[in-house]
């Protein structure tokens, strides 16, 4: 069962510095609460955003971005992007409460029992942090049960749309889900496609001859067959691929590998309302790509919406370069104009 540990930091502001209630606050206030769930032992930690007191309204879901990525958006790699902090603050401003949360080896969550064996943290473990998480939302008091719904981006859309076809005892109703940036394919299908494309403009910057392009493509695509056939992958892959692939992180790779979105979007119920995002500056989910995903949600009631100069943590950089994500800035105006017609649709 769920345990929650709630700190309404609002409240505890105002508490401090006028020496009041929290019944003081108006009915219309948005309050943070720090809360905790259970996930298969794993406890999780995340911020639950709601209005003061308990009248009943739309929530939603929030997850986060594939890797060491935490209920904010923040990231070890690229920094403290908080585009998810951002989202949620977007949705408290259109009358739509929200859970985000640290997945598993992130944040305060951190590995919990997966610390002695961190390599056993794959695609089944986040999920599962997700179907507690949308269970958890839709148990507290001021979710309005018929009207719940999972925004993910990048990674995150598989478990979004892993939560809207769940028929388990106990999993809420979906009503719509959001898929910004979302993979279009297998995960390995997906950076192979990557590396061919950057090794192909080393080449045409001349910083690659053919012969070396041609080791790198064949030694990648030796690696995913191995990964794919053994589950296991070579100690060392040029040009830094083994940050993508490699022994301590196999497992993880080939579960997420092992995944297809495109029969996850098949078997969401049709006539769901579904958002779904691409940019021509997302190097993991450009529009030229998004073709066959948005033909496998034909069935629901999509909007897709092809954003332009904006990057895969949602802010208008078309360069989209990673060492650009934490840079401060809001999410682009172009996605929270979809945002705008699929709430109020």
């Amino acid at each position: 069962m769920s345990v929650s540990r709630r700190v309404a930091l609002a409240a505890v502001a105002v508490l401090l510095l006028a020496g009041c209630s929290s019944n003081s606050q108006p009915a219309n206030a948005w309050v943070e609460d720090e809360v905790t769930f259970d996930a298969a032992g794993l406890t999780v930690h995340g911020t639950y955003r709601h209005q003061h007191g308990d009248r009943q309204g739309p929530a939603a879901l929030l997850i986060s971005e594939s890797g060491r990525t935490d209920r904010n958006g923040d990231n070890n790699v690229a920094g403290p992007i908080g585009n998810m902090r951002q989202l949620a603050e977007y949705l408290s401003d259109h009358g739509v409460a929200s859970l985000r949360y640290d997945k598993v080896g992130t944040g305060k969550t951190g590995l919990g029992p997966y610390a002695d064996h961190p390599a056993d943290v794959g695609s089944a473990v986040y999920t599962t942090g997700a179907k507690a998480a949308v269970r958890f939302l839709a148990n507290e008091a001021a979710t309005d049960k018929n009207h719940i719904s999972v925004y993910g981006l990048g990674e995150g859309t598989v478990h979004a749309m892993t939560l809207a076809d769940d028929t388990s005892a106990g999993a809420p109703k979906i009503h719509a889900v959001g898929l910004l940036q979302p993979l279009a394919g297998r995960y390995l299908d997906l950076i192979t496609n990557r590396v061919r494309a950057d090794v192909a403009a080393s080449v045409k910057a001349g910083q690659k001859n053919q012969q070396q392009a041609d080791q790198t493509i064949a030694a990648w695509t030796a690696a995913v067959e191995q990964a794919r056939k053994t589950g296991t992958a070579p100690a060392q892959l040029p040009d830094g691929l083994s940050a993508i692939l490699n022994p301590g992180n196999v497992k993880a790779v080939v579960e997420s590998d092992a995944i297809d979105p495109l029969k996850l979007a098949a078997a969401i119920p049709a006539a769901t309302p579904v958002l779904l995002t691409c940019s021509d500056s997302d190097g993991q989910a450009n529009c030229a790509d998004i073709t066959p995903l948005a033909d496998a949600l034909e069935h629901t009631s999509l909007s897709l919406v092809a954003l332009k100069g904006v990057n895969h943590v949602l802010r208008d950089d078309p360069s989209d370069n990673v060492g650009n994500y934490s840079k401060p800035g809001p999410l682009s105006p172009q996605l929270t104009a979809a945002l705008n017609a699929f709430i109020n649709s």
